[in-house]
């Protein structure tokens, strides 16, 4: 089990970031309104479905024909071109919203009950008090328990119209009788901007998962604070982040760039150029900025790599970003369902395609950071392959590269060691969150109630967590050898701890200390003070 663990790690990893760049890479612009009209190719399609309906010899759901046929188009175009089917198209576009009507927690459904992991900061239950640990037994007089109700029921029980009411009938540990909250539900944020800290006396941290419709005003509010913290250089990390909506990216440069530099333009089939300009004074314009990128950093994360590499603006900190230099725009098609369509490529200011190749298909595309992994560009930047005849020149004369990703200033090698590797995948995929949640309702009251201060100093990781851990991690079929990475281990199950008790701003205060990326970043600033 080990070494077919060990050989099924790139592979996991790979196509762990092929689905975050599919995802992330969806959403650029807003919905498209325009009708088209008819046409012989739309007509011929329609009657085809239509003859089937009314005449094939047996039943056959039509429905499930055209999103057959949609999907098989749209596989001959790009990568980026995609279906989204009405059953998944609510909650994507939740997931860029930034908010969703409801009482505002995350849980876990624990032997058929609806355990709260965390009442969401800045939501209904945070305000009228439930907790991490709660037990939610009945919504207005509903059983949710012993039910086998699955997930997505027990959300829409919680969810609703907003400013409508529901009664819960909660389970408090120490307490003996049922607890009564009436909860409003309500706007619940959906944070994009993960942390905002202070990594020294003059060097600020932002941390941004996603680019959805309300990141910039995180981002600006979070700017703002750090600045009168006494921040006068950004670090904005944009690692793992697939990208979004491209205007709130433009946002975000238009703070760091002078007025009136190319931020980045568009070209569409018909050859139609679209320029995008910084407008604005920025808070940033005369601080120093560091961006954090590496393999999973694709579109508007890029956008904002190569706008400012490309205007010898800031300095670009990690490994070769995905590649994905195209646009999208959304159509719904009348049924719930939509298609996001590529309908331009744009350039950074230099004049640079970042788009990796696709005439190869699509299974060759997704196979990109296996080839990385197996050419040794992950842990060396000179295995970097890279095309002289897509060699441009930013104004001072630094030379960039297109055809396929940013290439960072500073290049920070991955570390590949399988053990290390699996440690940060079972935090990735949810398994530390599920061990972490246990460990903390063995004493929900002393852990609810200890403030962040001794949080820091009181809890540790002891040996015997870390021996469960393992054990715990045997059951997932997942061999662990911790050895020399036990430091590792105790610091990301302390970090998960401080997740589910205190929200991703202690989190990741957790997760980034020794990271070598930031330890460069801090280098480097010392040297720009």
């Amino acid at each position: 089990m080990k070494r077919r663990y060990k050989i099924l790690l790139p592979i996991l990893m790979a196509t762990a970031c092929a689905i975050g760049v599919i995802l992330g890479g969806r959403i650029n612009f807003s919905t498209s309104k325009n009708l088209f009209t008819s046409n012989p190719k739309k007509q011929k399609l329609n009657r085809l479905i239509d003859y089937i309906d009314y005449e094939y010899v047996d039943d056959v759901n039509t429905d499930s024909i055209v999103d057959l046929t949609v999907n098989r188009i749209l596989e001959n175009l790009d990568p980026h071109s995609v279906y989204i089917p009405k059953e998944e198209y609510a909650s994507v576009s939740e997931n860029m919203q930034g908010d969703f009507v409801g009482i505002g927690v995350s849980f876990y459904n624990v032997n058929d009950t609806v355990v709260v992991i965390q009442a969401l900061k800045g939501g209904p239950s945070e305000k009228i008090g439930i907790r991490g640990g709660d037990r939610i037994l009945y919504a207005n007089g509903t059983p949710l328990f012993n039910m086998n109700i699955p997930t997505d029921s027990l959300t829409r029980h919680l969810k609703g119209e907003i400013n409508s009411a529901v009664t819960l009938k909660v389970k408090r540990k120490g307490t003996e009788d049922l607890l009564t909250f009436k909860v409003k539900r309500g706007r619940v944020p959906l944070k994009s901007v993960d942390a905002a800290y202070m990594l020294s006396p003059t060097l600020g941290y932002i941390k941004v998962n996603r680019f959805a419709e309300t990141t910039y005003k995180e981002f600006k509010k979070a700017l703002k604070r750090l600045k009168k913290e006494g921040a006068t250089q950004i670090a904005l990390d944009l690692r793992d982040n697939p990208g979004g909506y491209l205007a709130e990216a433009i946002k975000i440069v238009d703070e760091v760039l002078e007025d009136e530099k190319l931020i980045l333009f568009t070209k569409n089939k018909s050859g139609a150029v679209e320029e995008t300009y910084s407008r604005r004074e920025g808070m940033l314009e005369d601080g120093d900025i560091y961006v954090l990128i590496n393999e999973n950093s694709a579109s508007a994360s890029e956008v904002i790599a190569g706008a400012l590499q490309d205007n010898d603006r800031g300095i670009i900190v990690g490994r070769r970003s995905y590649g994905k230099g195209l646009v999208q725009r959304e159509m719904e098609l009348g049924d719930g369902s939509a298609v996001r369509l590529t309908i331009a490529r744009y350039y950074t200011p230099t004049g640079r395609s970042i788009q990796k190749p696709y005439n190869n298909g699509n299974d060759n595309y997704f196979k990109d950071y296996m080839r990385r992994y197996n050419n040794g560009e992950l842990n060396n930047a000179d295995s970097i392959h890279v095309n002289d005849s897509l060699k441009y020149t930013t104004p001072k004369g630094k030379t960039v590269y297109g055809g396929g990703g940013i290439i960072p200033d500073v290049f920070i090698p991955k570390d590949t060691d399988s053990e290390r590797a699996k440690i940060q995948l079972l935090m990735q995929h949810g398994f530390m969150n599920r061990f972490v949640f246990n460990v903390l309702e063995e004493d929900r009251s002393y852990y609810n109630n200890i403030s962040r201060e001794d949080f820091k100093t009181e809890v540790k990781i002891t040996e015997e967590i870390v021996q469960d851990f393992i054990r715990f991690s045997r059951m997932q079929n997942i061999s662990l050898e911790v050895n020399e990475h036990e430091d590792l281990l105790k610091r990301y199950l302390k970090a998960v701890m401080a997740q589910q008790l205190y929200g991703m701003n202690a989190f990741e205060k957790l997760l980034n200390a020794n990271d070598p990326a930031i330890e460069k970043v801090l280098e480097l600033s010392k040297k720009n003070q």
